[in-house]
């Protein structure tokens, strides 16, 4: 599915901002928006492919942490492979172990590309709400120089942490929407929470990939209108949303990809946005055989921009 470029937009702010605050909440605390000085100690051993675990300096995910993390400051940190390329970011697939122990988890590492081969083709639409205070750095991101394209880096990978970091506390609440646990961030580098299966490393197939029965279908579709629920409740449209982003695991719709994550009430463009998300995944699940007047789009964005309070 090709994605589409949205014209740019002013912000008008209309009550509380949320993700799109001056400054990530989430950053204040560690002034992460450029990514740390380089580490010598940090350099993978060439023989084993292992570093020390980058845990101490990152800013971390919500508590309580998940039993399966590892936090030890021993532990360190294997390559295995890429999970997915991107023109924003690759995935990398990354085993934390703690040496001489049965302490270890499989790790997604999202890593936003350098200055020179990055390319955001979407920032126009997403960026526009997202403002630092300090006046050079935002006429270097207008500029497009090679500090704003590193600012703008560190704004999406800062955006999709605080976005997964929420939605992990209002799921681990109501237990309605399923997203990744954000393990840390450090710089322009996102650690998640690996979906899929452990043993073998294989992720979670993405939904575009099934071909599921009609009850799973049904049973697919429900899930995703309560995350669409859970989101608009919380003011937010995904921005992106596809069949290529939803992950099934274990027969659980995992919502994934989030750097460019809406308030659909602070971004003049967030009711359109929200709108073109459920038209894209309503097409998709009425190809597959779900009934047209289950998977309305008029009605459901309707519904969701309600909740939000928009409408």
């Amino acid at each position: 599915m090709r994605e589409h470029d949205l014209p740019a937009v002013e912000r008008r702010t209309r009550g509380k901002s949320r993700f799109d605050d001056d400054e990530p909440r989430l950053l204040k605390r560690g002034r992460l928006a450029e990514p740390p000085p380089a580490d010598p100690d940090a350099e993978p051993d060439p023989d084993t492919g292992e570093r020390w675990s980058s845990w101490d300096d990152a800013v971390h995910g919500p508590q309580p942490y998940p039993d399966w993390l590892v936090t030890e400051l021993a532990a360190k940190d294997t390559e295995l492979g890429v999970l997915k390329t991107g023109k924003e970011a690759d995935v990398h697939l990354v085993r934390r172990a703690v040496p001489g122990t049965d302490r270890s988890c499989l790790l997604a590492v999202k890593r936003y590309r350098d200055a020179e081969h990055r390319l955001f083709h979407r920032d126009a639409g997403y960026l526009e709400g997202r403002r630092v205070r300090r006046s050079r750095e935002n006429r270097a991101m207008a500029g497009r120089t090679a500090f704003g394209r590193q600012m703008i880096a560190g704004q999406w990978a800062a955006a999709e942490f605080a976005a997964l970091t929420r939605l992990w506390e209002i799921g681990a609440g109501y237990d309605r929407i399923a997203v990744p646990y954000p393990v840390q961030l450090r710089g322009t580098e996102l650690m998640l929470e690996f979906v899929g299966d452990a043993e073998s490393g294989l992720a979670a197939p993405r939904l575009a990939q099934l071909r599921p029965d009609p009850a799973q279908l049904r049973d697919l579709w429900s899930q995703l209108v309560d995350a669409l629920t859970v989101l608009a409740r919380a003011g937010y449209a995904h921005g992106d949303l596809s069949p290529y982003n939803l992950l099934v695991h274990r027969g659980r719709l995992v919502v994934i990809d989030l750097p460019q994550v809406v308030d659909v009430v602070a971004n003049p463009q967030g009711p359109e946005f929200l709108a073109r998300d459920v038209r894209v995944v309503s097409a998709w699940f009425v190809a597959r055989g779900l009934p047209a007047e289950r998977a309305d789009p008029g009605a459901l964005t309707g519904e969701l921009l309600r909740e939000a309070g928009i409408r």
